[in-house]
């Protein structure tokens, strides 16, 4: 009889059931239906062997009574934290109030926490997206200016000084007549890390740069640079660590794209303006309903990955590649060449950061149901497509965890070095990241801030 509890005791631990590990896929940020529920987030395990794909609506498994909120067009992992950014609270047919603020364990999805507002007066500021700035504070920018969050207690610490949205009683202290109406005009889009700064894509004035230490706006590029009254459409940072961005033709947000991108310097702010090859289309850009952009950057070559076309708001079957170092635009893909009725959906594409692949959402038409995610080759070949249950999904963005939080499978091995010179590294959490590391030669992490230890000292540094 003994024996036999004992054998049961320990197949207690085989028939329970295993928590799954999120940072081992790719999680898909979606707006979801619009009036009738809150956005979602699914979790992609490409190369499953059972076939068993995608897990949907993570959030809401995870965390039984509780959702996103409305619009959830950005998501970030920063120091193991994934930070998602809605811009209501609250979709019109949904019954649960998620959050304009949603923070939730990377490896888990536990939501950590949730609020409703950005801005603490009550104004309505909807939300768009965040960047890390350091291990205590990140920046959310808004339909008015980027604000200040504390990483540590979440809450909102003010504004930085020079982002506000002219238009809703910011800089100019202008009376708030409308306020839906700076909704989609001087908003504060995409963020970026770079040299020690914060950049961010601002409708009205254009390439703001941002001092973290101070949390004030130091220098503005408008993009006058490249025409009379053009706006920024979005900002990425290549591999080189160059600044690019997309330009508006105007700053009235109709989706009208320049056939420009600018280069920039962001240790010097020297730029450079590059026209687009002629027969082909710049980056689109969507301040008319603000979205991330399909403007991104492979973090293994030193290229730009664009979605653009004739149509300046949905055009989506032409995706462009642009060598960063030969100034190279060509076709990468073509949607229409490929047949089916597929099309990009927004800007519901992103780069593998590790093995360079290229995943994109792709659907027929916004009165159906029907979405896929495919995914392509560095060379642009299609590897497979992924069906998806039937739902107005509308994907936003994937997120590669495995490339950007920390845990075993990240650790990069090497032959042993002798010396002081050598050196462990660390997250904050004290995980272990990287082995073997020269001191100094770290520049293939991601953003975050470790610790590189070695027998005779330690150095803490940050990856912008």
């Amino acid at each position: 009889m003994k024996k036999f509890y004992l054998s049961f005791l320990l197949l207690i631990p085989l028939l329970a059931k295993a928590e799954t590990d999120y940072t081992e896929g790719i999680l898909w940020v979606n707006e979801d239906w619009y009036g009738h529920q809150n956005s979602t987030l699914n979790y992609l395990q490409p190369d499953d062997p059972d076939g068993d794909f995608w897990k949907y609506r993570i959030i809401q498994s995870e965390n039984p009574g509780m959702e996103l909120g409305c619009t959830n067009q950005y998501g970030a992992l920063w120091n193991d934290r994934l930070y998602l950014i809605a811009k209501q609270d609250k979709d019109p047919g949904a019954s649960i109030v998620g959050g304009r603020i949603t923070v939730a364990d990377a490896k888990t999805m536990k939501i950590l926490h949730q609020q409703s507002l950005i801005d603490p007066s009550g104004a309505q500021c909807d939300g768009r997206g965040f960047v890390g700035v350091d291990e205590n504070k990140g920046y959310v920018s808004t339909s008015n200016g980027v604000w200040i969050f504390d990483l540590c207690d979440y809450t909102i610490k003010g504004q930085v000084e020079g982002t506000a949205n002219p238009s809703a009683g910011g800089n100019n202290d202008k009376p708030v007549t409308d306020p839906t109406g700076s909704l989609y005009s001087g908003q504060s889009g995409m963020m970026v890390a770079a040299a020690g700064k914060i950049f961010v894509a601002h409708q009205q004035y254009g390439l703001l740069v941002v001092d973290p230490e101070t949390d004030k706006v130091v220098e503005t590029i408008s993009m006058d640079i490249v025409s009379d009254g053009a706006g920024i459409g979005s900002v990425v940072k290549s591999k080189d660590g160059f600044l690019w961005l997309s330009v508006a033709r105007n700053r009235q947000g109709n989706g009208a794209a320049s056939n420009h991108i600018v280069r920039v310097d962001p240790a010097t702010l020297d730029y450079e303006v590059i026209d687009i090859t002629d027969g082909m289309y710049p980056p689109a850009n969507s301040w008319y309903a603000w979205t991330p952009d399909a403007f991104v950057a492979s973090s293994v070559q030193n290229c730009l990955y664009w979605k653009g076309g004739p149509n300046q708001w949905f055009t989506g079957t032409k995706i462009y590649k642009f060598d960063c170092d030969t100034r190279i635009q060509s076709l990468f893909i073509d949607l229409e060449e490929e047949g089916a009725n597929w099309k990009l959906y927004g800007c519901a594409m992103g780069v593998d950061p590790v093995s360079d692949e290229l995943y994109m959402a792709l659907y027929h038409e916004f009165g159906t149901p029907t979405y896929i995610t495919r995914r392509y080759s560095p060379d642009g070949e299609k590897i497979r497509d992924y069906e998806m249950i039937m739902n107005y999904w509308f994907p936003s963005l994937p997120i590669f965890p495995k490339s950007q939080t920390s845990g075993d499978s990240g650790i990069i091995e090497s032959e042993p070095q002798s010396g002081s010179n050598y050196g462990t590294i660390y997250n904050l959490q004290g995980r272990l990241i990287m082995t073997n590391v020269e001191y100094g030669k770290w520049n293939i992490l991601t953003s975050g801030i470790y610790l590189w230890k070695s027998a005779e000292k330690t150095h803490k540094f940050f990856i912008p």
